[in-house]
C-alpha cells in the first residue's frame, strides 16, 4: 500500500533578496518565522506499518535546522538569493540522499505565502 506522510519544522532566519528592483520591500534585511514541511511517499513497511520513521526524518533535518536557525540565509553558500523557492530546492537537494522517499518540500515564510519544490 502506498502512503504519504509529512513532517513540519520551524526556524527563524533573516534574509534579503539581492536581485529585486530598487525600493522593493524584500531588498532590505528582514526576517521570517519559517515553516518547512517535508513530504515523503512510498510503500508501507509490512511489519512496521509506516512509510518512514518520523524520528529519522527529524534527525535528517536537524543539521539544516541548526544551519538556518537565527542566521542570515544569504551567508550560506548556495543561498545567496534565498527566495522561498530557492530555499525549498536547497532543502530538497540536501535531504534527498538521506531521505530517498522525499517527494517535495514546502517552505512557508508567512501564514499566507509558501513555495513548493517538487522535482
Amino acid at each position: 500500500m502506498q502512503a504519504r506522510i509529512t513532517k513540519a519544522f520551524h526556524f527563524d532566519s533573516a534574509h534579503f533578496l539581492p536581485h529585486v528592483p530598487a525600493g522593493h520591500k524584500c531588498g532590505g534585511m528582514h526576517g521570517h518565522s519559517y515553516r518547512v514541511v517535508l513530504g515523503l511517499e512510498g510503500e508501507l513497511d509490512p511489519v512496521l506499518g509506516w512509510v518512514q520513521d518520523y524520528g529519522e526524518v527529524k534527525q535528517a533535518f536537524r543539521p539544516l535546522e541548526e544551519r538556518f536557525d537565527h542566521q542570515i540565509l544569504n551567508e550560506i553558500p548556495g543561498l545567496e538569493n534565498p527566495t522561498a523557492e530557492m530555499l525549498a530546492m536547497y532543502i530538497f537537494e540536501a535531504l534527498k540522499p538521506n531521505l530517498p522517499r522525499l517527494t517535495d518540500v514546502t517552505v512557508c515564510e508567512s501564514p499566507s505565502a509558501e513555495a513548493v519544490y517538487r522535482p
